[in-house]
């Protein structure tokens, strides 16, 4: 019999009963469901409600449901419609009647709502360590290859020379930005719902701000009714995963041009590598490109999750259900992205001496000629149309573009030397350029960047319970 049954003469329809249950995906909060069950009956006991001795039997079967559900020896019933009622229903089969006083003061409205709050907070700080692992090993590859540069691109078009750590650093910046995001996004879901009840609290007097405590929020809630019908934490989380998710795209997407025997700058080692059913000679960055795909899909959720929320009135609706899946599903996939790509990374050769040749291309240095000339008082716009119709006559004559320079009375031998493989990409100074004294400082900041945050996350995770 479901919780609700008493209400209703006959039992619900096997297809509704089918279209309605979660509890083949939302069994995964069974130990954060447990964790907050047994922080209410605390809370019951502090309110008089509940007299030591059943606070103590209670969360005894409480832990006895958990360590049952963590081995397998759980036994599911099909009128479990959710974790939150077979967990219910165990622990009236344990305690007797005692059982059945588990719920006093909450609904599934706030239940639900405090598990969920809980388990996207501790899977997102996980995550957030994931995220300083990859930075961490692409600021490792800065500082073992620090002199290695290759074309900086805009439009897929080569730019201008940059060092390979200032191109690595830019993707550990992003990442940075969704590491803050990730954290943000916890610091506003992390308010208690507990004591909400279905949408206007409870006449019994709950003690909401010690089960806050008890669990690691910093609060309680301030509103009943936006307490059990709020999913913005659940739309911010998936938000955060998908940009996340589209900076591994675009790492993935480059990753996937680098290994092309026409960039060649880049090889995997084979463990991060697959190969094809037909072809023998291949070796496929499908990581890369998985990374690349799955942003995608991470997009989707969210999306998804907001057009179920843009029209659904105050408070709680069983819509609401379907934004487990979703955030399930983006916290999978990143969980799994994070670390392959880290170890696609870890385990690559970076081919120098192909980017490096590719760098030296003599119109890369161009805007070099033409900060030369306005070194020497020429206008910068007159000095870019300068060297733009030297680079031109170097296409059209099929001439080098360095004895045109060096021939010109307007530049020189002078003007020319700068052209000579190497030189361009050691001219960038200005802060935060690509340059070696900006990206040896930047590599710095990063370093003292990543052990603050490391810091940040390990002390969110040592301030919230734990579920083992």
């Amino acid at each position: 019999m479901t919780l609700w049954q008493s209400r209703l003469g006959s039992e619900p329809a096997g297809v509704a009963a089918e279209f309605t249950e979660s509890l083949h995906f939302d069994k995964r909060l069974y130990s954060d469901d447990l964790i907050a069950s047994a922080a209410h009956v605390r809370g019951l006991g502090r309110a008089g409600i509940l007299s030591p001795g059943e606070v103590d039997r209670l969360c005894e079967v409480l832990e006895a449901i958990r360590t049952e559900i963590g081995s397998g020896e759980f036994k599911f019933q099909t009128s479990d419609e959710d974790i939150h009622t077979a967990i219910e229903r165990r622990a009236t089969e344990l305690s007797g009647e005692l059982g059945a006083k588990i719920h006093t003061g909450r609904s599934r409205n706030d239940q639900v709502a405090t598990a969920l709050r809980m388990y996207i907070r501790r899977e997102l700080l996980l995550i957030a360590q994931l995220v300083i692992d990859l930075q961490s090993a692409m600021v490792d590859i800065c500082e073992a290859l620090p002199d290695a540069y290759l074309p900086g691109y805009t439009h897929l078009q080569r730019a201008q020379p940059v060092l390979l750590a200032h191109h690595l650093g830019a993707h550990c910046w992003a990442f940075s930005r969704d590491l803050d995001r990730i954290l943000a996004a916890v610091q506003r879901m992390n308010i208690s719902p507990l004591g909400a009840g279905a949408l206007a609290g409870s006449s019994l007097q709950l003690d909401p701000e010690g089960v806050a405590k008890d669990l690691g929020f910093r609060c309680r809630f301030q509103n009943s009714m936006d307490a059990v019908s709020d999913r913005d934490f659940v739309a911010e989380a998936l938000f955060s995963l998908a940009m996340t998710g589209i900076h591994l795209s675009r790492m993935g997407e480059e990753i996937v041009l680098w290994t092309t025997e026409e960039f060649g700058f880049m090889g995997l080692d084979d463990a991060f590598s697959t190969g094809s059913s037909m072809l023998p000679q291949k070796k496929n960055p499908d990581i890369a490109e998985l990374c690349r795909g799955k942003s995608g899909r991470l997009v989707g959720n969210l999306t998804g999750l907001l057009v179920t929320l843009k029209g659904l009135p105050l408070a709680y609706n069983r819509d609401l259900q379907e934004d487990k899946e979703a955030v399930f599903d983006s916290i999978d996939q990143i969980k799994l992205a994070l670390p392959a790509m880290t170890g696609m990374l870890v385990t690559a050769t970076f081919k120098t001496a192909a980017m490096e040749n590719a760098a030296d291309g003599e119109s890369a240095a161009a805007v070099d000629l033409a900060e030369w000339l306005v070194d020497r008082g020429v206008p910068f716009r007159r000095a870019h149309s300068m060297v733009a119709e030297k680079v031109k006559e170097s296409a059209e004559r099929h001439v080098s573009f360095s004895e045109l320079i060096e021939q010109d009375g307007e530049f020189g031998a002078a003007a020319a030397a700068l052209l000579a493989p190497g030189i361009a990409v050691q001219r960038r100074t200005t802060p935060g350029g690509a340059g070696p004294l900006p990206v040896s400082k930047q590599i710095e900041e990063l370093r003292s960047v990543l052990d603050a945050d490391a810091s940040r996350v390990a002390e969110w995770l040592g301030s919230i319970p734990e579920t083992t």
